[in-house]
C-alpha cells in the first residue's frame, strides 16, 4: 500500500540535501538531460494538498472535449475520427509532430469500457506506425498523463531522426525548449499520418 501523502511528504523532507543532490546527480548522468548542470537544484517538495482540486470534466466542473463534440463545432486541429475516436494535431513546438488521441464518449482510462479499450490499443498501433512512416521521424513516443483533465487523451510525440539526445522521458521537456517545427510542415505530416490511420484502420482524414 502506497504512503499517506503525509509520510511521503515527510520522508521527503527528512532526506534534506544529500538525497536531492543525488537525485540531481542520477539524472544529470544521463545523455537527454536538456540542462546543464551546474547551478541547478532540485525543487523543494510542496507540502500535499487534499483533497485534490477536481480535473476538468469532474466534480461539476464542464469537459471542454465532451461540449466541443456536443456543439459540433470546427475543430481545425482535428485530422482524423470515426464514430468514436478523434486525433488532433497539435500546433508548432519544438517535437516534429504531437497528437493527441481522445475517444468522443466521457471516460477516463480506469472506467473505459473493454471494448473501447481493446480498439484504443489497436488504434495506438496503427498511430504510432503512421507516424513512424514519416519521413525523417525516428520514434513515436506514446503518454498518457491525466492530471488536468477527466476525459481520456493519450498524446503521441515524434522524435527527429538522428537526434539521439531527444531521446526517452525528456523529449516532453524538449518539446517546450526547441524553437516551433515551420507550420507547413506540421500540418502535412499530420495530414500524411492521417491519411495513413484512415488507410490502414478506417475512419475519415480531414
Amino acid at each position: 500500500m502506497a504512503e499517506d501523502a503525509q509520510a511521503f511528504y515527510d520522508r521527503v523532507m527528512a532526506a534534506g540535501d544529500s538525497e536531492e543532490l543525488a537525485a540531481m546527480s542520477r539524472m544529470t548522468s544521463w545523455g537527454t538531460f536538456p540542462f546543464e548542470g551546474e547551478g541547478l537544484r532540485v525543487a523543494r517538495l510542496q507540502p500535499p494538498e487534499l483533497p485534490e482540486a477536481p480535473r476538468t470534466g469532474e466534480g461539476g466542473r464542464p469537459c471542454d472535449v465532451c461540449e466541443r463534440v456536443a456543439s459540433r463545432a470546427s475543430d481545425d486541429r482535428e485530422v482524423w475520427s470515426n464514430e468514436r475516436w478523434r486525433l488532433v494535431a497539435f500546433e508548432p513546438s519544438g517535437a516534429p509532430l504531437v497528437m493527441m488521441l481522445v475517444p468522443i464518449a466521457h471516460h477516463d482510462l480506469p472506467d473505459l469500457p473493454d471494448d473501447l479499450a481493446a480498439e484504443m490499443g489497436v488504434l495506438m498501433q496503427h498511430i504510432c506506425r503512421a507516424v513512424e512512416a514519416v519521413p525523417r521521424i525516428a520514434r513515436c513516443h506514446v503518454m498518457r498523463i491525466g492530471d488536468g483533465g477527466a476525459h481520456l487523451h493519450v498524446f503521441f510525440f515524434a522524435r527527429p531522426e538522428g537526434f539521439r539526445q531527444l531521446r526517452g522521458s525528456f523529449l516532453v521537456v524538449w518539446d517546450d525548449l526547441l524553437p516551433p517545427y515551420p507550420q507547413a510542415e506540421v500540418t502535412a505530416d499530420a495530414s500524411a499520418v492521417a491519411r495513413a490511420l484512415a488507410g490502414s484502420y478506417g475512419g475519415t482524414a480531414r
